[in-house]
């Protein structure tokens, strides 16, 4: 609180997208509740992206019953998907930096405290922060899969990370902000941010298996939509005309 009596606006916003993902909320939100007091000033934003189960019932459960109190829900009228969500959550996000993480439970909150500390403490231009899962907790097949897409992700845009396809990042909101939106956006924060001049470190987070639910895409489906997701972004890095530096006389 100010000395005005205004209170004083976040300091982090951690946001997450969700579809469907009523069985988790709870769990995920006491995960959160638990490790908020080792953050500086933080709100938390869920975006529902259009859920047909009890998702938003059970945010506003959350809520109610005071394990986020202060929760942010906000919500789509159809499913135009995650990266839609979080790009919601951003725009809406009052905090200079941003946390996001799935909804599913496989991201462990516990990694935001070091994830955020490497983003205020590193010299020069904040980095993005990208959460990398060395032990996952797949199946083998979306192990293989992921493995593929990472491989030929880092290849053709050379963007020095072994794996985007984890939810959890940490960065300046303003530095996402600045991209262009495109659904898939959220696996190519490196090489667009790195485009612009945004450092990249890389994280060695806690995998963890979905505690229910299945995943909303298939082995195939994201072979297909990423592959021509990564002819896209080299397009757009490829036209990109960005300056290094501006003047004003």
């Amino acid at each position: 609180m100010t000395g005005n009596g205004v209170e004083d606006p976040p300091v982090v916003s951690i946001i997450a997208a969700v579809l469907n993902e009523g069985p988790n909320i709870r769990p995920l939100c006491q995960e959160i509740a638990a490790v908020l007091g080792q953050l500086p000033r933080a709100e938390v934003i869920f975006v529902d992206d259009g859920s047909t189960d009890d998702t938003v019932a059970e945010l506003e459960a959350v809520r109610r019953d005071g394990i986020l109190p202060d929760l942010r829900i906000l919500g789509h009228d159809t499913v135009y998907g995650k990266s839609a969500g979080l790009r919601t959550g951003v725009e809406a996000a009052r905090g200079e930096w941003v946390i996001l993480l799935d909804g599913d439970g496989q991201d462990n909150p516990a990694d935001f405290i070091p994830m955020l500390n490497i983003c205020r403490t590193t010299e020069g231009r904040a980095p993005l922060v990208v959460g990398v899962r060395t032990k996952r907790r797949d199946t083998m097949s979306r192990r293989l899969a992921s493995r593929f897409a990472n491989a030929l992700r880092s290849r053709l845009l050379n963007d020095g990370c072994p794996d985007t396809g984890a939810s959890l990042k940490a960065f300046r909101r303003e530095d996402f902000l600045a991209l262009p939106q495109f659904e898939g956006l959220h696996r190519f924060l490196p090489s667009l941010m790195g485009r612009r001049g945004v450092p990249l470190a890389c994280y060695s987070v806690h995998h963890r298996n979905r505690l229910h639910g299945t995943s909303k895409y298939t082995n195939l489906n994201r072979a297909i939509v990423g592959i021509r997701d990564i002819l896209g972004v080299m397009w757009l890095n490829n036209r990109a005309r960005i300056p290094k530096r501006v003047t004003e006389r």
